[in-house]
């Protein structure tokens, strides 16, 4: 397969590829530097086969400190060293990203005024950052030299330069930010000023070293910003300076979410845009296709059709660090997938969370992590009720440390919530396919026994979740119907009239029915605004432009207080929460999208999942191995 082929970056060679791309991953430490977890991190790619890993991005200056565990390179050459030394011993390419977030950064921190080419304020904060004079542009060219010396002497192969999301270097490329009036009014003149210190400060320190190019070339904003059109030519006027290869990305101040979206918009998004900047650079100039690509039939068919020299797969090894070696062992049905739903791995969040994977938590925590899969002493036989996500991955687990398993569905379909809902379908046909693999057995419309468990017996319970308790009145003859029902084919909806969806959680369930409805919906949100928890995995705004596009009514600020029968309609009774006003919402049925609760336990069973609490898929993964690795 092409994917697994070398390729020439400058003079360098990597082993294949796919390379692991910059992100954050709040790992580093409260000095600012790389960390024991970074290098534990990296090199579990390294292992996996990873061709090129561009390590998380270090400020190159510190009038930037745009989040609270982000690196800061002038610290970093120690931990850079280890890094380099851990993945070097796997045969993998490390490259070191230099950054400044520029008027996208944060002064929380630092309590400094942000710097950015013009006085545009930032878009989520609306902190209107400090115009850059003259002496601060020389101090960050300075700094994006003086960090290429760090982390080249520290061992690193090569520097990859920010110009992509969150990035000064495409601040000043852009019209949307730069609307100075001096010689930076050269949209190109800070660009080339930082590929011309790099690549000095490379050469006088290595001159096999590789200079990377991160670009934005599309800002999403074609009235002042960067646009598919404009990318070639900027490409070929920074590569022409001693660039080695360019990522394509795409994003701007107003576009933060469309640099890694989740699994609204397909994959591949930036393959035109990439390859017309194929299309415009010499040979040697290498280009990696970025932008949602997780699976690896895409990957390959991009190499092959001329898209792109290579491609970026951070996601899909983030939840397979063996990606690339199941590609060269043509295991390629057995790679964990990506469901891209950014709930764990985006983590650009004031709440410090760790990078991981909802499908593998073991990402972002190899040090703290056993190994799940070492060989029990003594097998025994397990019974595990209930083929959701944890039953799936604890009968997975445990076949794969020796134990012979049987799983007991009561349904006639293994997957649970998660296969009729949510972005989880793919993940829960891995585990089909390694249940099957792995010939486990599975029992499906079996009732288990309870009282047939005794003392001898392993029986791990994941029988889920169930319905909640309703905090509003049903009165006679009303029907208020489960959203899981629906999702079931249980209950069925009425194929015309209005459908009020009643959404305390603000999650994506509630959400992408209302989506789906489209102008037949109305959503009943307690919040300002609607999927109000969808800000974790950047959807936020996405959602509420397609509900909006779709034509969906969003009753904000409500508590339900009754559904009643009226006539041959329903009335849905909601109170405002700020001012009490109460309200009537006639519709033509009620669909309660609500909290849940955990199925009631089996005496003897050891509870995991949902029936201990109902939480996500990466509650159900991580309880499941532990509940495995216990036997």
């Amino acid at each position: 397969m092409s994917l697994v082929q070398s390729l020439s970056l400058g003079s360098r060679t990597a082993p294949n590829r796919v390379m692991f791309g910059p992100h954050v991953t709040n790992l580093g430490t409260d000095e600012r530097t790389f960390s024991p977890d970074h290098v534990a991190y990296y090199e579990r790619r390294a292992i996996g086969g990873s061709g090129v890993i561009v390590v998380e991005g270090a400020s190159v200056h510190e009038s930037d400190w745009p989040y609270e565990r982000s690196p800061l390179a002038n610290r970093c050459a120690a931990s850079w060293a280890s890094i380099a030394e851990a993945c070097h011993r796997h045969g993998s390419l490390v490259i070191a990203s230099l950054d400044h977030s520029g008027g996208q950064g944060s002064s929380a921190y630092s309590q400094q005024p942000l710097w950015a080419p013009s006085r545009v304020p930032e878009v989520n904060s609306r902190e209107v950052p400090k115009w850059m004079e003259h002496h601060d542009i020389v101090a960050v060219i300075e700094g994006f030299g003086e960090a290429t010396r760090l982390a080249l002497t520290a061992g690193c192969d090569g520097i990859e330069i920010n110009a992509g999301q969150h990035s000064l270097v495409r601040q000043f490329l852009s019209g949307l930010t730069n609307q100075r009036g001096d010689e930076y009014a050269d949209r190109m003149l800070f660009a080339r000023q930082v590929v011309h210190a790099v690549r000095s400060a490379a050469l006088a320190i290595r001159p096999d070293a590789i200079v990377g190019l991160r670009l934005s070339c599309d800002e999403l904003a074609p009235w002042a910003g960067i646009t598919p059109e404009m990318a070639p030519e900027i490409a070929r006027e920074l590569c022409d300076l001693g660039i080695d290869y360019v990522v394509v990305v795409r994003g701007s101040i107003f576009s933060a979410e469309k640099t890694r979206p989740d699994f609204h918009e397909p994959t591949g998004f930036n393959i035109d845009v990439c390859r017309s900047i194929r299309s415009v650079l010499p040979a040697h100039v290498a280009v990696f296709l970025q932008g949602s690509i997780v699976d690896v039939g895409q990957a390959e068919w991009a190499i092959g059709d001329g898209v792109c020299d290579a491609v970026e797969m951070t996601r899909a090894q983030i939840a397979d660090p063996d990606l690339v070696q199941k590609i060269s062992e043509d295991q390629q049905a057995q790679i964990r997938p990506c469901i891209r739903c950014n709930q764990t791995c985006q983590v650009r969040d004031a709440r410090n969370p760790i990078v991981t994977c909802v499908g593998e938590p073991t990402s972002g925590h190899e040090l703290k992590d056993p190994n799940w899969y070492t060989p029990s002493s003594s097998p025994r036989h397990i019974t595990v009720v209930g083929a959701g996500v944890a039953g799936l991955e604890t009968a997975r687990v445990a076949a794969l440390r020796g134990h012979t398993v049987t799983i007991v569905e009561k349904s006639s379909a293994t997957g649970g919530i998660a296969s009729i809902a949510g972005p989880g379908q793919p993940l829960i046909a891995w585990l089909n396919s390694e249940i099957n693999r792995l010939k486990i057995r599975v029992e499906l419309g079996n009732e288990f026994a309870t009282a047939s468990v005794n003392d001898s017996q392993v029986v791990i319970q994941a029988t889920g979740a169930q319905r909640g308790v309703t905090e509003y009145e049903i009165n006679s003859g009303a029907v208020v119907l489960d959203i899981a029902d629906i999702r079931r084919g249980i209950s069925v909806l009425p194929e015309i009239g209005v459908v009020v969806i009643l959404d305390p959680i603000g999650g994506p369930i509630g959400v992408s029915l209302a989506e789906e409805l489209g102008e037949r919906a109305i959503l009943v949100t307690p919040d300002n605004i609607a999927g109000n928890e969808l800000s974790r995995t950047g959807d936020l705004a996405p959602a509420n432009v397609r509900l909006a596009q779709r034509g969906v009514q969003v009753q904000r600020r409500c508590v339900v207080r009754a559904v009643e029968k009226r006539d041959a309609h329903f009335v849905v009774r909601v109170q405002d929460r700020f001012s009490g006003a109460l309200t009537e919402i006639e519709c033509d049925a009620v669909v309660d999208a609500g909290f849940r609760l955990p199925t009631a336990p089996m005496t003897g069973a050891v509870q995991i999942g949902d029936c201990v609490a109902p939480r996500t898929i990466l509650e159900a993964i991580l309880e499941a191995r532990r509940a495995a690795l216990k036997i």
